[in-house]
């Protein structure tokens, strides 16, 4: 099944809608979020991708992240994937935003203006296996350290939020 995804100029202003794939395959700027959830221990809960996604599969990621709909609100869409991959709900603040562009596996693209969200949520998640493998907690330092070590472990764009944008999510 195809997917439309929101094209956006470099101000997020919707220019029109495109297959999902075939935004990846050209590289378009088209419009995404991601959400990282901390614990009041201000450990940051990593999904590892699953390993049918179509890109970055089996790599460790923020909480979650995805595209909204063509219809949707990014407000909307932040809850509804949250809900669909971790099984869980919260509230969500939105922190920053910045547009990337990275080349990925299967010769596909991740050129995005990201808005990204966090807040506090201390129990556990139940993953949707479709969407993630896998979950942990991780603390800040264990996580920069990792990153820095091993950065091919985790996806693009997380490696970018951390790098780059954490000091902003604080």
């Amino acid at each position: 099944m195809s997917e439309n995804i929101i094209v956006v100029d470099e101000f997020d202003n919707q220019i029109w809608e495109w297959e999902k794939m075939d935004v990846h395959k050209k590289a378009l700027l088209h419009r995404a979020f991601s959400i990282l959830i901390f614990n009041s221990k201000w450990e940051l809960m990593l999904q590892q991708r699953d390993l049918w996604k179509y890109h970055s599969w089996w790599k460790w990621t923020n909480t979650c992240c995805s595209h909204p709909r063509v219809w949707e609100s990014i407000n909307n869409a932040i809850h509804r994937r949250l809900v669909e991959e971790m099984w869980f709900d919260t509230y969500l603040s939105k922190k920053t935003e910045f547009v990337y562009n990275v080349k990925l596996d299967n010769e596909l693209t991740e050129h995005e203006y990201l808005h990204v969200f966090t807040w506090l949520y201390n129990d556990e998640p139940s993953l949707n296996r479709e969407e993630a493998m896998d979950w942990k907690w991780i603390s800040i330092s264990d996580l920069k350290s990792d990153i820095q070590k091993n950065p091919d472990n985790y996806t693009k764009w997380f490696y970018i939020i951390v790098r780059d944008y954490f000091d902003r999510v604080f």
